[in-house]
């Protein structure tokens, strides 16, 4: 047995042929829903990018208990598990965040890894200068970020130059090489189509449209100050790197063919979060509500054992699931402290697993959703407090915490999920704070599936009160969570 995860970053499920999207070019994506079961009502868990990775690993939810980070001392981690159980695992990855400050215990638990350098302002080539750049709009201050973008850009001219095209071929390798062995795992991960959205230009051309204004390719995280014309050509500029997507699923699906891997080979694409390109006029993801695309994700699976194809599912389910589902099909143990659920039945019959799913992103909204109705419960105070990070591992997303932050720390007891280990309880640096101005929403899905028309209906909004908190207690929420959501 053998299993497959492609998994891309900020995957718009909206923007998929499978899911209804009519005008973005994307054959592979609907040869893919043909060979795989469709998931109507998939949800995300923790946001953004590595508290959702730290559930592909953990199989439980994390973004109550602490903020962007890396894989904890008490942590169980799937593909650590899938080696321990004799499954060799191996990632091949040009998502950046990995080796950086918040992210860098993750590809380490692979029995091995390949790192593919040049995305979105990754430190990688090494130029003193300040690059030349085009006059832009959008993400165009010269911090950092932006300015080893440009630098990288000098060095990726060529398709074969694209950190997503070389990622791809490595995956493509190993699975040629090890077609013929047995009990292995290997997650295909690529950045794209995240933005910045800079594609070559072939899959450019597959959007014609005139545009006369300042380079925009990478949106700002924010509202949207645009106009419409840039507006549509954002819009444009993240298609032509969905279909740079696509074109390298395809590949995958060949190398499937040729060989015949569907007999013997579980194959699970998906995502981690999706992105505002000006809807509910935002751009992004984190600071305003996670509205459904931002939330509601694609996933794709194909189970040899079930060998259902062609069909959809509406059974509720979540990135936590993923783990305990690659642990089942190698017959590993799942920990007692996963949340997920293994998700064979489900693929095989559509059998249910949860009544209610909760997510959102540590210092936000918290949201709850039973697959119809969609309530987000804002902070009830402006300084949205009061919130802590628990970790063992007191790093963010590209620093260490400050001295500042650790000398108000204290020594927290265990939570039942680390396992005995007590933990560093420190203030929370309420990055989000934004979300009390926007205010509790709810909405139906069924009525209102672009979330225009909040509700208001006191007997609905107490029943996704109730179904908020049984999420919450079940993860073991610590106190403050309650008191800075005002339950």
């Amino acid at each position: 047995m053998k299993a497959i995860m492609l998994m891309f970053d900020t995957l718009n499920r909206h923007m998929l042929p499978p899911y209804g999207c009519d005008w973005v070019h994307a054959p592979n994506f609907k040869r893919l829903a043909e060979k795989t079961v469709v998931f109507d009502h998939a949800y995300v868990g923790s946001m953004p990018c590595m508290p959702a990775r730290r559930e592909l690993h953990t199989g439980r939810h994390n973004f109550l208990h602490r903020s962007w980070g890396p894989i904890e001392p008490f942590d169980d981690s799937m593909p650590e598990l899938l080696s321990e159980n004799g499954v060799y695992t191996h990632l091949v990855t040009d998502h950046q965040h990995y080796w950086e400050d918040g992210g860098a215990t993750y590809h380490t638990r692979y029995s091995s890894c390949e790192l593919i350098r040049g995305q979105e302002g990754d430190p990688w080539k090494g130029e003193v200068a300040d690059p030349e750049h085009p006059e832009s709009i959008g993400m165009k201050a010269m911090g950092r970020l932006v300015r080893h973008d440009w630098i990288n850009r000098k060095y990726i001219r060529e398709e074969q130059d694209f950190p997503q095209a070389r990622t791809m071929e490595n995956g493509l390798e190993f699975m040629r090489t090890n077609r013929n062995e047995d009990r292995w795992f290997l997650q295909i991960e690529t950045f794209d189509p995240h933005e910045p959205f800079y594609a070559p230009q072939k899959y450019r051309d597959l959007y014609p449209h005139d545009y006369t204004g300042k380079h925009f390719d990478w949106p700002p995280y924010g509202p949207v100050t645009e106009t419409e014309e840039e507006v549509e050509h954002l819009r444009y500029e993240y298609a032509a790197l969905l279909s740079m997507c696509d074109h390298y699923l395809g590949k995958v699906l060949d190398v499937m063919d040729e060989f015949d891997m569907w007999k013997d080979t579980l194959l699970i694409v998906n995502t981690d979060h999706g992105f505002l390109l000006g809807e509910h006029d935002w751009w992004a993801k984190s600071v305003m509500p996670y509205y459904d695309e931002i939330a509601h994700m694609p996933m794709f699976i194909w189970d040899p054992r079930s060998g259902k194809q062609g069909e959809r599912r509406q059974s509720l389910v979540q990135t936590i699931d993923l783990a305990p589902t690659l642990l089942n099909y190698f017959g590993a143990r799942v920990p007692k402290d996963m949340q997920g659920k293994n998700l064979e039945a489900t693929i095989a019959s559509d059998r249910p697993v949860r009544d209610s799913a909760i997510f959102g992103m540590h210092g936000g909204h918290v949201n709850v959703t039973d697959g119809r109705y969609v309530y987000m419960r804002a902070p009830v105070t402006e300084t949205n407090m009061p919130l802590y990070n628990y970790t063992l591992m007191p790093t963010h997303m590209r620093s260490r915490f400050s001295v500042e932050e650790l000398r108000a720390s204290e020594l927290h007891p265990p939570f039942t999920f680390t396992k005995g280990v007590p933990t560093l309880k420190v203030q929370g640096v309420g990055l989000y704070n934004r979300a009390h101005a926007f205010g509790t929403l709810l909405f139906d899905l069924q009525q209102d599936p672009r979330q225009e028309h909040p509700i208001q209906d006191k007997d609905l909004e107490q029943a996704m009160i109730e179904l908020l908190k049984k999420n919450m207690e079940a993860n073991e929420a610590p106190p403050e969570q309650y008191e800075r959501l005002g339950l």
